[in-house]
């Protein structure tokens, strides 16, 4: 075996087992990691003041002036 058989070896069984090691820590931060809720997004039509709320909230009140608005569908 040449040293630049070895030196490649070396190389690329570094940067395969990094690259092992990346791809299951992200599926174990991805696994365990809080779940993204899923907000309905309200923009009030008197202020134009744009603010998220619970998914099971149908019509929500605007924070700043107080105007019960319906979600905005994409």
């Amino acid at each position: 075996m040449s040293i630049q058989l070895l030196i490649e070896a070396y190389v690329a069984l570094t940067l395969g087992a990094l690259s092992v090691v990346g791809i299951f820590s992200e599926l174990r931060r991805r696994r365990f990691g809080p779940a993204h809720p899923e907000d309905r997004v309200f923009r009030c039509t008197k202020c134009g003041y744009v603010y998220t709320d619970d998914a099971d909230v149908d019509r929500s009140r605007c924070a700043q002036c107080g105007k019960l608005n319906e979600p905005i569908a994409f």
